[in-house]
């Protein structure tokens, strides 16, 4: 039996992009077949819907707020849920798995670190650091910046991009050896497609889930108009629209060495 996680969700209580519940998501990720969610809102240095002029402490409580109203609802189901973070640079984004509300609080100075500062400081207590969507093009973006030196790993499938986009993640992360992640970016129930990591055995934690990805135990998967009741789960590598792009990229791409 292989159980599937969600490793990339957006709640209207801390992404400002996003217009749903945290709690909202609990039933319609449960009918979805999904075993557990990670909640990654949007970090203070990103669209983040959290009042910049307030003390970090109450950023922070305020930040977290998503992921527990999440984990209260989820409370005698069967859906697991997880803590994480997507956290901006300048467009560049990444996942951050492994660190809690805690670690956040006591350590404001992730604000001004340089990418490679922050994934150092991410492993060190435990984490680890992906690269998210890394071929992403959109109109506030002027450049696709990959960090390949300060990561841990990249976001080879990510169901907001369109396939060719996604292709090229996926190349990306095989010419460099990177462990994958795949992820739905879901900010509401309206998107026709979904993804997230399966695994051969149930995560308790999100201890279990960093482990697990460094052992290479986990498997991108993509299902296709998942609001079709036939629709199932299958493994990015057997959809040959997310392996091969079908066009190029149009921005430039520069390489981030800090």
């Amino acid at each position: 039996m292989e159980y599937i996680y969600e490793t990339h969700l957006h709640t209207v209580e801390a992404s400002a992009c996003s217009s749903t519940p945290a709690a909202d998501y609990i039933d319609y990720m449960l009918g979805l077949g999904y075993s557990g969610i990670i909640v990654t809102d949007h970090f203070l240095n990103g669209n983040s819907c959290i009042d910049k002029n307030l003390p970090w402490e109450e950023r922070i409580r305020q930040y977290c707020l998503g992921y527990e109203h999440a984990l209260e609802r989820a409370k005698g189901t069967d859906l697991k849920v997880f803590f994480g973070i997507e956290f901006n640079f300048r467009g560049d984004e990444y996942l951050l798995y492994g660190v809690d509300k805690q670690w956040l609080l006591d350590n404001p100075e992730i604000m001004t670190m340089t990418r490679s500062e922050l994934k150092r400081a991410v492993n060190e207590a435990g984490g680890i650091m992906i690269q998210a969507h890394p071929y992403r093009e959109r109109g506030y973006l002027d450049t696709i910046r990959l960090a390949p030196n300060a990561v841990d790993g990249s976001e080879a499938y990510n169901s907001g991009n369109p396939d060719y986009q996604n292709a090229w993640c996926y190349k990306y992360a095989v010419e460099h050896g990177f462990l994958m992640t795949g992820g739905s970016d879901i900010h509401r129930f309206t998107q026709e497609d979904m993804g997230g990591m399966s695994f051969p055995y149930k995560l308790e934690t999100i201890q279990d889930f960093v482990k697990a990805f460094k052992a290479g135990d986990g498997t991108p998967v993509v299902r296709r108009n998942a609001h079709d009741p036939e629709s199932v789960f299958k493994p990015i590598v057997e959809d040959e629209k997310l392996l091969v792009p079908d066009q190029d990229y149009t921005l430039p791409v520069m390489i981030c060495d800090d």
